[in-house]
Formats: C-alpha cells, structure tokens, sequence
C-alpha cells in the first residue's frame, strides 16, 4: 500500500544555499529537460490537479522550489535544462545553481531524474545522468509519456533508453504516464524507503 499524501505546502522558492529550508527534512530532488513534464509528475505524484503550474512555455521554473509533503518530506523541483530560449549566461547561473545544491545538500536522499519516453535520451539527458552518478547519488530514471508509444514500441523505447545511459540495473527505470497514474506507486515507495 502507497504512502497517503494529505498535505502539501506551498513551495518554499531558493536561488542560493541560505534560502534552503533548516529543518532537515529528507529531500527527494527532481530534475529533467525543460518540457520533459515534470511539473505533471508532482501534481499526478501529490493528487493535486495544478498545484505545480503547468506552463505551455516550457524554461519557466527559476528557482529551487521545495514542497514540503505530509509534513514529513521535501520534493525539490528545479530548473530545467536544455532549453534554447533561456539565455546561456541563465542556462550557467542554473547549471550553478544546481549543482550547488547537490554537492553541498546531506539531506538529498535520491534522485528523479525524468526523459522523455518516446525520444532517445538527449546529449544533456546523459551529462546530467553521469554528472549525478559523478556525486555517487541514487538516480531513477522516469521515462515521462509512457502512454504515448504503443505497445509494440516499448520494447524497442525500453532498450534504446537502457542503452543510451548504460542502465544496468531494472530498479533504476521506472515508465511514468500522468494519465493512468502508471510509476506513481513505485517513486512513492522509494520515497518511503527512506522515510521509515
């Protein structure tokens, strides 16, 4: 049985280290290619229907939002990457921004980092994916649009993306669709994994 999510707090929004929240809460972060979906994967991940905003221009999210869940944990959504209308001096200060936080931040427990499931894994995709596994952090890969592709297609989708990031072990891929909930069940027991 998953993990009840009752209550969600507005998010706490940080451009540096000193803006972070104090109270040592375990943080799940969240991070992929600009419209990659990922204000949908909280929003499906919560049960909340717009909570994230959902935006049609995809580079919008700027700062480092942490939403405190159930009192107990933080989503930390940041920046997307790879995204050519954001300026390259921008696309540095959030390159910045970032990584700041992951090599300085204890309580980061696991990474997600979400793809998109029709498409081969981006050259961003996989610096990001070895970047993190340069910090030693656990990754999950979530493949966003799982609906998206047929039936016949996923297996041939499953490999290329296996292949292209040199995934070896299963539990670090989950396939995510916002429309049938598929994967929710799974990033919230490994949420809760670390929260016993």
């Amino acid at each position: 049985m998953s993990m009840q999510i009752d209550k969600v707090a507005e998010p706490i929004m940080a451009i540096r280290i000193s803006q972070y929240p104090i109270d040592n809460k375990s943080e799940f972060l969240l991070l992929g290619r600009s419209n990659v979906g990922k204000s949908s994967f909280i929003n499906t991940l919560i049960e909340r229907k717009n909570f994230a905003r959902t935006s049609s221009k995809p580079g919008k999210t700027q700062t480092l939002n942490f939403y405190l869940v159930n009192d107990n944990f933080y989503l930390v959504d940041v920046p997307g990457y790879g995204f050519a209308s954001v300026s390259k001096d921008r696309q540095k200060k959030f390159g910045i921004m970032i990584e700041d936080y992951i090599a300085s931040r204890e309580n980061l427990k696991h990474v997600f980092l979400l793809i998109d499931y029709r498409l081969k894994p981006t050259e961003d995709d996989i610096l990001m994916y070895n970047f993190l596994n340069y910090y030693n952090l656990p990754v999950t890969i979530v493949a966003t649009k799982y609906d998206k592709v047929t039936k016949n297609g996923r297996v041939k989708q499953d490999k290329i993306i296996k292949e292209t990031l040199k995934l070896t072990n299963d539990n670090s891929f989950i396939p995510w669709s916002t429309i049938t909930k598929k994967g929710r069940s799974e990033v919230l027991d490994i949420i809760s994994s670390y929260l016993s």
